[in-house]
């Protein structure tokens, strides 16, 4: 009987979250080990539901670089990455094209249905829904060539409403297309950011393999200002991996989005916990 009143006592500690988010836009970018490990993946999917049913409107932006790169080694490719970008030619493009858009997209797609939800796959080409141009980068006083990777000019997220409207949760493979009609990479965390601006939504959530931001001796920082964030920045307490996360953040703030969130996807219902308890985990990043 303890047992079944704790599990009323959680049902009740995520009332007023239910009822504050209902209806609301959550942007979910989903990657690292969440997307391999087989418990990890169901408890993603089956939180992302859990979402969608209490009224929530969640919309997945997925990444895929682990599984990028070993396509790429299969291929007898070599990965390169400057700031945590993959420099990305014509024939990696291909493999990245396939691997996100052809593969792990339909994969979330197909796990997200099987598992009683209603999910559809987009890639950025879908709908206009993300137009891109050649990134471009100094490093060193120098312009690096990047190949086919893009940044974000605009998002047209009326094909997301359309399918929020109806009942589907949006699955977004993280490609654009350029006016020079050549489709490019984009960094996951950037569109997750960009897109939660675009919709205004309130909140924007990247899981990774962390538990969110650490200062210099380790230690979890639960809650930055923007101007925090832009001192850890200055200072070099962030990595490079962080920073596309970091930048997603601070893209989302300036689109409105009220709070944004890195968190531990290695953590069994990780979206849960941040969302609906008191105390939640991770790292919030707020105006």
């Amino acid at each position: 009987m303890d047992r079944l009143i704790e599990k009323a006592s959680v049902l009740i500690e995520a009332l007023p979250y239910i009822k504050a988010f209902f209806g609301k836009a959550v942007v979910i970018k989903y990657g690292g080990a969440a997307m391999v490990e087989e418990g990890l993946k169901r408890s993603v999917i089956l939180d992302v539901i859990l979402m969608h049913y209490v009224g929530m409107r969640p919309i997945l932006v997925h990444g895929g670089g682990p599984q990028i790169g070993r396509a790429m080694k299969q291929a007898g490719l070599e990965p390169k990455f400057v700031k945590g970008l993959r420099v990305t030619d014509e024939e990696t493009m291909r493999i990245v094209e396939q691997v996100l858009v052809g593969e792990i997209n339909q994969e979330i797609v197909s796990l997200i249905n099987h598992h009683g939800g209603l999910a559809v796959g987009l890639s950025g080409k879908d709908g206009g829904l993300i137009r891109a141009k050649k990134a471009s980068m100094v490093q060193g006083g120098e312009e690096v060539d990047l190949g086919l990777v893009g940044e974000v000019m605009s998002i047209a997220p009326a094909i997301l409403r359309a399918l929020e409207r109806d009942g589907f949760i949006p699955v977004v493979a993280p490609t654009g297309f350029g006016e020079d009609g050549l489709t490019y990479n984009i960094n996951a965390d950037i569109v997750a950011g960009e897109l939660a601006a675009s919709l205004s939504a309130e909140k924007l959530v990247l899981l990774t393999d962390t538990d969110g931001i650490l200062d210099e001796d380790g230690k979890l920082l639960s809650t930055l200002s923007r101007a925090q964030i832009e001192q850890l920045v200055l200072d070099g307490t962030l990595s490079e991996g962080m920073l596309p996360k970091v930048q997603a953040c601070l893209t989302a703030l300036n689109g409105g989005v009220r709070k944004t969130h890195i968190i531990n996807g290695t953590i069994p219902h990780a979206l849960l916990l941040e969302i609906f308890t008191e105390k939640g985990i991770g790292t919030e990043i707020v105006q």
